[in-house]
């Protein structure tokens, strides 16, 4: 059975696992004369790689797709060029997951840069590869490595702001502040502020994580740090009762308690508008907010 790219990409991210020559011809490997005499072409020197590269693609694009020596080509420049998956894993500095992972993913940019190559172009290989491999890495971290979904343009954001606030702490000698972030880089603050807010996205803290010290001295987690009992839930208890006692209220009663809590007049401007004595008014309301709170006390 030909070398395929799957048992290529499974061979470099196993830990420890050799893989066999590429060389040796049998049954079902073609003979290459460009590979005589290399008994591993993980081992080849960097710049005999890059040469071989660009022989192996020539020969890559004049041959069938699908056919028993175009996929033992293809195998043999994709773990050629394994090293290019490591030196953009080392660009991209320390992640949070781990190296092989990485490396598993950018496997799969260096097999879409073997596919999609044109030697035709004149471009050196690792000039197009490389790019690939690192735009496959950015994608992972940008599709599968956030705790919430956030828009692409909001992920780019926060990129930009934090190279931004950076080169203004050094100017500035402080943390700059929204506007100066929007001045710097030519954007609305309510933009900036977005694309801040969109950095508390990258990853979540566990409600189960200790965050004090409790009562019994064992550690409390963030959970009971911060449940507290919402005063406002009462009150939008207190408004569903009252609704069915004020529709029972006469017909001014009710308005005037419209015109004292909807619109906040004195008593004195409702009896204007009613043609009643502020004493009236007065009188009425205590008689309806006593009749209310009676209510509200059976209820």
């Amino acid at each position: 059975m030909a070398t395929t790219g799957d048992d290529l990409l499974h061979r470099a991210t196993a830990p420890g696992r050799a893989a066999p020559s590429v060389t040796a011809p049998t049954a079902s490997r073609p003979a290459l004369p460009e590979l005589a005499g290399i008994e591993d072409v993980r081992r080849v020197a960097p710049a005999d790689a890059r040469e071989l590269t660009r022989v192996l693609l020539v020969r890559l694009a004049a041959l069938d797709e699908g056919t028993r020596a175009y996929s033992y080509v293809r195998a043999t420049l994709i773990e050629l060029n394994l090293s290019l998956v490591r030196i953009a894993v080392h660009r991209l500095g320390t992640r949070r997951e781990s190296e092989e992972d990485l490396v598993q993913v950018g496997s799969l940019g260096l097999i879409k840069a073997v596919d999609r190559f044109d030697p035709g172009h004149g471009v050196e290989f690792t000039t197009y590869a490389l790019p690939t491999i690192l735009g496959e890495i950015r994608r992972h971290f940008r599709d599968t490595t956030w705790a919430v979904h956030v828009p692409r343009r909001l992920q780019e954001l926060r990129i930009d702001l934090a190279k931004a606030r950076d080169d203004l702490f050094q100017r500035l000698g402080r943390a700059p502040t929204v506007p100066e972030l929007a001045e710097h880089l030519g954007l609305p603050e309510e933009e900036v502020v977005d694309g801040l807010a969109a950095a508390n996205g990258r990853t979540a803290g566990s409600l189960d994580a200790p965050a004090a010290e409790g009562e019994d001295g064992e550690p409390a987690t963030l959970l009971q740090c911060l449940g507290e009992e919402d005063p406002r839930y009462a009150r939008i208890e207190d408004l569903i009762a009252l609704k069915p006692l004020i529709a029972a209220l006469p017909e001014r009663d009710r308005l005037i308690l419209s015109l004292r809590f909807g619109e906040d007049l004195t008593q004195a401007q409702i009896g204007d508008r009613l043609g009643l004595s502020q004493m009236q008014v007065s009188r009425l309301l205590g008689r309806t907010m006593k009749r209310l709170r009676a209510g509200l006390a059976i209820t």
